[in-house]
């Protein structure tokens, strides 16, 4: 089994929302889920960094037995119907804090909200140098200085679609919903001003050592997931 994410433009939500995971299913996806940009995370707008412009809308994530084009087609065919255009890409997950908390029910807005990360690494970086240390030194900080209770890491293994978009890696963490607006609850640190500086300057300075900040977009989402009709 393969993992694609895929980046949409130019998407109505609900129709996304209603057509897409039956059609996908159909062309042989698993695990569908749809990250869309919506009312309910216009709080969050202050959490959005743009390098693409237009920012992509919509995010969906799914799972074919092979990501070859051959046997991708059908697949490209639903999304690019539900869309004015998208991107892709193969990545290898990685479920650093599984859902557990607020389990997704199939179909409906899951508890909270996403945060839909597209990263670069560092240019002066050896792509071996940047994964060690996300993986070895970032993934404990995310972990231990936020109030996420979902954090997946996909590692972007090659693009998919032609013209897309270079990124490294996707990220997806889920938070309550107060995180939208409040640093403090963004940070595990409600009602603890000195617990929140330490795990801002601690978390930006981890993402500092990493991140090519200038080439990424984040984005906070509303998470809807389908992996229960399977």
């Amino acid at each position: 089994m393969e993992k694609v994410i895929a980046a949409l433009w130019g998407v109505e939500n609900e129709a996304l929302l209603a057509r897409l995971p039956v059609v996908l299913q159909d062309a042989g996806a698993s695990k569908v889920r749809i990250n869309i940009r919506d009312a309910a995370v216009d709080a969050g707008a202050g959490l959005i960094q743009t390098w693409q412009d237009p920012q992509q809308q919509a995010v969906v994530q799914y799972w074919l037995p092979s990501a070859n084009a051959l046997f991708r087609a059908k697949a490209d065919a639903a999304i690019a119907a539900q869309c004015e255009r998208f991107h892709a890409w193969l990545v290898a997950e990685s479920t650093i804090i599984a859902n557990r908390d607020h389990p997704p029910v199939a179909g409906d807005r899951t508890w909270g909200w996403s945060q839909a990360s597209f990263i670069n690494f560092r240019d002066d970086l050896s792509h071996a140098d940047a994964v060690a240390v996300w993986h070895s030194h970032h993934t404990r900080v995310a972990i231990d200085t936020q109030a996420n209770f979902e954090y997946v890491q996909n590692l972007v293994v090659r693009p998919l679609t032609e013209g897309a978009p270079e990124y490294h890696a996707f990220v997806e963490e889920c938070f309550p919903m107060e995180a939208l607006s409040d640093p403090f609850a963004f940070f595990d640190a409600v009602g603890d001003p000195a617990k929140f500086e330490a795990n801002l300057n601690v978390m930006m300075d981890s993402c500092g050592r990493f991140i090519q900040f200038g080439k990424i977009d984040i984005i906070p989402t509303s998470q809807y997931d389908f992996a229960q009709n399977d």
